[in-house]
C-alpha cells in the first residue's frame, strides 16, 4: 500500500512590496517539491490581501489574478465546492503581511502546522530595529546604527540631517525597518543626499534605520533547524552594482556568488557560529538566512541581519548554500516540512501541559 501523500498548502503573493519576489520563490519551491510525496494546493494572495486557489505558482500573473477571490483563510474555494484540506502550510510571503508573524499567528490560531519561524521570531526578524537591539543585547557584533521614526523626522528635518552628519562617517545605508529584498534602501555618500534617502525609506515604513557603511566583503549563511540549528557553508555576494540592491538581485542579474566563500577555515567557522547565535537570539525555527559584512581593514565580522523567509528563487543563496553543503533543494524542502510538523507538535505539547497543570483556567 502506497503511503498517503502529505497535503501542502503553498501560500504566495501577498500585500507587501516583495509580492513579485514571492511569486518567483513559490514557483521554484513548487517545481522542487516531490509530487510522489506531496499533494500541493497553491493559494495566491493578491496585493489587496484576498485569497484564491490556483493550479500552481507557475501561471502568468494575469491568470493568477483572474477569477473570484475570498477574504481570510479560504477554507472553501469561492470557485468550487472543493474545500481546502491541508496537513501543513508553507508560507512563501516575503516582507510585511507574511514574514512578520501575521500569517504565522493566523495559522497558530487555527492550530495549523506551518513551515518556518514562529510568531515572535518572525516579527523580530522583520523589524530590523528590534532585531539589532536583540543582537546588541547578546553582544553580537553589529555596525553602528540609529533608528528614526517619521514622526520625529518630519518636524526637525534640518536637525536630523546635522545629527546624522555629525554621528556617522559617510557612506551610510538608509533603509526601511520592516522590508526586505533591498526595497527602499539607499547608499548615502554625502550629507546632501540624506533627505532624499530618508524620504524614500519613509515611503515604505514609518520607522527607518541609518547604518554605518562597511568597506569590505558581504557574506550570507543559511541556517536550518528548530532547537538544534545548524549552519551551511558561507557564500560570498559580489554585487554587480554599487551595492546588492533590488535591481541587482532580481532584474539585472549581474551579481556573482562565490559558493562556498573563499575564506579561511577559522573565518568560515566564525561566520557559521555567529549565524547560529543570531538565529537563537531571536528564537528562530525552521529556516533563516543570516547576512554578514567582513571589514577589509580590520578583518572583523559584523552581523547585518536575519531573514526568516529567505528568497527561494533560482539565484537565491539560501537553497544554493545548502546544496553546496550537501543538502539539495528537494531534500531541503522535505526537511523544512518535517521541522514544521515538529514545531507544531511542540506547541501542542506545551498547550496540553499547561492545560493539565491549570485545569481551572
Amino acid at each position: 500500500m502506497k503511503p498517503k501523500k502529505i497535503r501542502i498548502a503553498l501560500l504566495f503573493g501577498g500585500r507587501s512590496a516583495e509580492h513579485d519576489v514571492s511569486l518567483v520563490s513559490a514557483a521554484a519551491i513548487y517545481k522542487n517539491l516531490d509530487i510522489s510525496l506531496y499533494d500541493i494546493t497553491s493559494i495566491y494572495i493578491n496585493k489587496e490581501g484576498a485569497w484564491r486557489i490556483v493550479p500552481s505558482p507557475l501561471l502568468p500573473l494575469d491568470k493568477l489574478a483572474r477569477g473570484r477571490f475570498a477574504s481570510f483563510l479560504p477554507w472553501k474555494s469561492p470557485d468550487s465546492a472543493r474545500s481546502l484540506q491541508a496537513d501543513i502550510y508553507f508560507p512563501v510571503l516575503h516582507g510585511p503581511y507574511g514574514e512578520d508573524g501575521t500569517i504565522q499567528g493566523l495559522l497558530q490560531m487555527a492550530d495549523a502546522p506551518y513551515v518556518g519561524a514562529g510568531v515572535m521570531s518572525s516579527a523580530v526578524g522583520m523589524d530590523k530595529a528590534v532585531m539589532k537591539a536583540l543582537f546588541v543585547s547578546k553582544n553580537l557584533p553589529v555596525t553602528r546604527y540609529l533608528t528614526l521614526l517619521e514622526s520625529d523626522w518630519l518636524p526637525r528635518k534640518a536637525e536630523w540631517t546635522v545629527r546624522l552628519r555629525d554621528e556617522f562617517d559617510f557612506p551610510v545605508f538608509i533603509k526601511p525597518a520592516n522590508l526586505g529584498s533591498s526595497v527602499g534602501i539607499s547608499k548615502v555618500k554625502t550629507a546632501a543626499q540624506t533627505a532624499a534617502a530618508l524620504e524614500l525609506a519613509f515611503s515604505y515604513d514609518r520607522k527607518i534605520l541609518v547604518e554605518e557603511g562597511i568597506a569590505g566583503r558581504e557574506f550570507e549563511c543559511s541556517v536550518l533547524g528548530n532547537d538544534l540549528p545548524r549552519a551551511s557553508l558561507p557564500g560570498e555576494v559580489i554585487p554587480g552594482r554599487e551595492f546588492y540592491d533590488y535591481d541587482d538581485k532580481y532584474l539585472e542579474g549581474k551579481t556573482r556568488f562565490k559558493i562556498p566563500a573563499d575564506l579561511s577555515a577559522e573565518k568560515s567557522s566564525e561566520i557559521q557560529r555567529l549565524a547560529v547565535e543570531a538565529y537563537r537570539t531571536i528564537d528562530c525555527s525552521g529556516m533563516a538566512r543570516v547576512d554578514f559584512f567582513l571589514e577589509s581593514s580590520t578583518g572583523k565580522v559584523f552581523v547585518n541581519e536575519i531573514n526568516t523567509i529567505p528568497g527561494f528563487t533560482e539565484i537565491s543563496m539560501y537553497p544554493k548554500l545548502w546544496e553546496a553543503s550537501g543538502l539539495p533543494f528537494g531534500r531541503l524542502l522535505d526537511e523544512l516540512i518535517r521541522l514544521g510538523f515538529e514545531s507544531h507538535a511542540a506547541r501542542k505539547k506545551n498547550v496540553e501541559r499547561k492545560r493539565h497543570e491549570n485545569p481551572g483556567d
